[in-house]
């Protein structure tokens, strides 16, 4: 056909019938799949997952971290309560009898309240501190007294053997056995306060690591700063440190599943799901409180186990692999989960 020659319309053609198309979701992938045909989109289709770039984690919030300086800040609060009232040598006063099972409380309410503070949720801190403080004088006490027990046995042990002097790491082994019981209080109080009898496990196990290795340091170090506070200052920081840190440690090492924050203000945090429902929202009641994001609801979604997997069921806008989660879906290891701006990574240990 010449270019340069008009278009010619017949009056046939202008009233030739002919039933109109209808454009369908399936018509309109057809085209976008047939080479040089031009989509302009669907108005019915759900538009993509927010791009979220996985964010540089923070030490601040990693568990070994914050329990660490929640064992060394309880230990010392407990320490310096006391101090004042302590006596040297002979002579006796309340600050010998309540030192250590004070110490023992205030490193349990550390650890009670550390994760919601990392959280930012003032409001579950102040419960769980409530919570955390009358358990943890109560539990104090008795392991004190318990860990009095066992050291008591272990000196006698190493007085059978031939032991005479302090000096011996027999003794400081003996020492860091009986504060093993002190440790397991404070992992005790941390489960509890979790509201997971696998927690509990963990913390109190983490616990009897740590304080182990605290109370079998804590002899040697009064010997380099020559005893009084300043050595038990050292000692017992360093026993809240240690404690803490391994409790941390060996949740982590120990978990089953969980979900780590990849983008957000709390990225490079995990939430380790230990209950069979997991509530995720703006709510300071729930499991995982997510602040400072308009787009999250009060309650925006709900994990569940049920049997070995773990459904997640939307009641806001949530995206899994990209895709729009409608009702409920089945997670697996590895999928990237996205509520507003937070964004998170789903995992599972293998087994």
């Amino acid at each position: 056909m010449n270019e340069n020659q008009p278009l010619r319309v017949t009056l046939e053609e202008l009233t030739k019938d002919e039933k109109p198309v209808a454009v369908t979701s399936a018509s309109l992938h057809s085209a976008a799949a047939t080479p040089g045909t031009t989509v302009y989109g669907n108005i019915n289709a759900e538009p993509d997952a927010p791009a979220l770039a996985e964010q540089k984690a923070s030490i601040l919030l990693q568990a070994w971290f914050y329990l660490g300086a929640a064992g060394l800040v309880g230990a010392l609060l407990g320490w310096g309560i006391a101090e004042p009232a302590f006596v040297d040598g002979p002579g006796h006063r309340w600050g010998n009898a309540v030192m250590v099972p004070l110490m023992v409380a205030m490193m349990c309410v550390g650890f009670a309240v550390v994760e919601s503070i990392v959280e930012r949720s003032a409001r579950k801190a102040l419960i769980r501190a409530g919570l955390a403080l009358p358990l943890g004088i109560v539990l104090g006490f008795v392991f004190s007294g318990l860990a009095n027990i066992f050291y008591s046995i272990g000196l006698a042990f190493c007085r059978g053997a031939g032991v005479q002097s302090y000096h011996n790491p027999a003794v400081w082994i003996a020492r860091g056995i009986a504060w093993m019981v002190l440790g397991a209080a404070g992992g005790v109080v941390y489960g509890i306060i979790g509201q997971s009898m696998k927690k509990t496990g963990y913390g109190a196990l983490g616990g009897v690591i740590g304080a182990a290795v605290g109370g079998t340091i804590f002899d040697p170090i009064s010997f380099v700063t020559h005893g009084g506070a300043t050595s038990r200052a050292i000692g017992f920081g360093l026993l809240g440190i240690v404690t803490g840190v391994a409790i941390g440690l060996v949740e982590s090492a120990l978990k089953d599943r969980w979900l780590y924050v990849t983008s957000g203000p709390l990225a490079g945090k995990q939430f380790i799901l230990y209950k069979p429902q997991t509530v995720v929202g703006s709510s300071q009641n729930c499991d995982i409180y997510l602040f400072k994001d308009p787009d999250i609801l009060p309650q925006h979604a709900v994990l569940e186990l049920k049997g070995s997997k773990l459904h997640l069921t939307a009641h806001g806008s949530v995206y899994v692999a990209g895709q729009p989660v409608r009702g409920m879906r089945v997670l697996d290891s590895g999928n990237i989960v996205q509520l507003g701006r937070y964004g998170f990574r789903y995992q599972e240990r293998n087994r």
